[in-house]
């Protein structure tokens, strides 16, 4: 498979078996800055033997510019947090199921009227610490859309680049409204109550991605990916793969609730203006 020639790959570090902390890529500039008086580099922060290129001229950037990085967390932080994400989450996500349950009703009916072949479309990807899941979506693809990806070269190229397909000839009509409108995902959320995404988090991958994280991989695997996240709320589609390889590291490095509560707010935002979705 082809890597991203501008995320890090492995290095001879690496495989000397370096100690690379996996709780913080690198800090920014600006906490570089802050933390400068009575900061000693020890611990997480100084096990790095690589850093994420500079992306300071970047919009989104900013919202994690105020946002201490999460290795600075004590424990006790750490806990508490995670203990509010994850009943923001059962919170969130059941009560997005039931107000959207005649959604789906309509969507089901829909689906099956304009498109042989199931309602759902079940695909595997990686969970938490590379725990593989079934994640489920509902079908926007004609049944026969892998056998065309096959078939099709021109398709597989665009495709292993950026594991999208912009303006997918594959993509069913109402396929394309549920895409532009991000409702395909809704069956997502039973996804989040189970435990195996987030809300807000990295965006969940097939393991053949799993190589163009290079040596952020492992970090990636962390945690749990999320129905949201950096990328899908600021940009979605219309970042390039590096970009979301940066951003996904960034969210990981500085996760907070704060930072959860405006993704939460920014992807509504993205939604309802349907911007970069295909």
């Amino acid at each position: 498979m082809q890597t991203n020639s501008t995320i890090p790959q492995d290095t001879s570090a690496r495989s000397a078996g370096a100690d690379i902390s996996e709780d913080i890529v690198a800090p920014t500039s600006f906490h570089i800055a802050s933390l400068a008086d009575g900061f000693s580099p020890v611990g997480e922060i100084a096990a790095q033997d690589y850093s994420l290129p500079d992306i300071s001229d970047k919009p989104y950037l900013r919202l994690i510019r105020k946002e201490s990085p999460y290795a600075l967390m004590s424990e006790t932080q750490k806990l508490i947090y995670e203990i509010c994400k994850r009943g923001i989450d059962i919170v969130g996500a059941l009560t997005l199921l039931l107000v959207t349950l005649p959604l789906f009703l309509c969507v089901v009916i829909l689906v099956k009227l304009t498109s042989p072949g199931p309602v759902f479309f079940r695909h595997k990807r990686l969970g938490r610490h590379g725990k593989e899941f079934w994640l489920v979506k509902f079908r926007t693809m004609a049944v026969d859309a892998e056998e065309r990806l096959r078939k099709d070269s021109q398709l597989r190229e665009h495709f292993a680049a950026r594991y999208k397909i912009k303006g997918d000839p594959r993509i069913t009509g109402i396929g394309r409204f549920l895409r532009n409108t991000s409702i395909d995902e809704l069956p997502q959320l039973w996804h989040v109550l189970k435990g195996e995404m987030t809300l807000i988090g990295p965006r969940p991958i097939v393991r053949p991605e799993l190589s163009k994280y290079a040596i952020y991989g492992k970090k990636l695997l962390a945690v749990k990916p999320g129905l949201s996240g950096f990328w899908q709320a600021c940009g979605r589609s219309e970042t390039t793969y590096a970009e979301r390889v940066l951003m996904d590291m960034h969210y990981i490095d500085h996760r907070c609730l704060t930072l959860d509560l405006r993704l939460l707010l920014f992807t509504t935002v993205a939604v309802l203006r349907k911007s970069g979705a295909c």
